[in-house]
């Protein structure tokens, strides 16, 4: 996971989520491409997220700079295991989408 944040290349997302057979899998997509959406990047598996993480530099700029790595280190401190859980076991392995809260 931490290899695919640090490796997206510009705006995007760092994505851990379950593939349509059931596998748990960790991929990357640039800008606000998601792995739900159909017709985005190409190499994008297809899978239902149930744990993102924002790589755009609005997300870490301001605390973090250029600092990718520190700032991924620290975003695991503030993961919420419980909420990953849930959306784990009530929507991504039964191959629904996470609702958004807003």
């Amino acid at each position: 996971f931490a290899a695919k944040a640090a490796g997206q290349f510009g705006s995007g997302w760092a994505w851990l989520g379950v593939l349509p057979n059931g596998d748990l899998a960790v991929t990357s997509s640039p800008n606000q491409d998601n792995p739900l959406m159909d017709g985005g990047v190409a190499t994008m598996e297809k899978m239902t997220p149930f744990l993102g993480l924002d790589m755009w530099e609005h997300a870490f700029y301001l605390k973090y700079q250029n600092r990718k790595p520190e700032y991924i280190s620290a975003f695991w401190n503030v993961v919420n295991w419980a909420k990953v859980s849930e959306n784990y076991e009530e929507y991504a392995a039964k191959g629904k989408g996470v609702p958004v809260e807003g």
